[in-house]
């Protein structure tokens, strides 16, 4: 396994019409990320049980060449900038890889 570049982000909801927009918001994103970045290998957005106004994203890219092209693409820059309006907190804990199995690649 090779190492890849990850991150988990957390992100709470102000309320549940917050809820409803940021999920509406990666809903136009995601797809795009399929479509555009060959070196994203994972981006799965979770929700929480019993945390109805959590969503946590697993992130995992290729190396950090792969992540750093995933911000600068324009899906991603309006997806940073348009959740901001629906969020009370967020937090990010970026990941190295050391073993495991995955879609890593050799």
């Amino acid at each position: 396994m090779s190492r890849g570049f990850g991150l988990v982000v957390r992100f709470e909801l102000r309320d549940q019409d917050a809820a409803d927009g940021f999920d509406a918001l990666v809903a136009r994103t995601t797809p795009e990320i399929e479509r555009l970045e060959p070196d994203t290998l994972a981006y799965v957005v979770h929700t929480v049980a019993d945390e109805p106004l959590v969503r946590v994203f697993y992130e995992l890219y290729a190396d950090r060449a792969g992540f750093d092209f995933h911000e600068q693409q324009p899906h991603t820059t309006h997806f940073l900038k348009e959740r901001e309006q629906f969020l009370s907190g967020l937090s990010v804990t970026f990941l190295d890889a050391q073993s495991g199995k995955g879609p890593m690649r050799p």
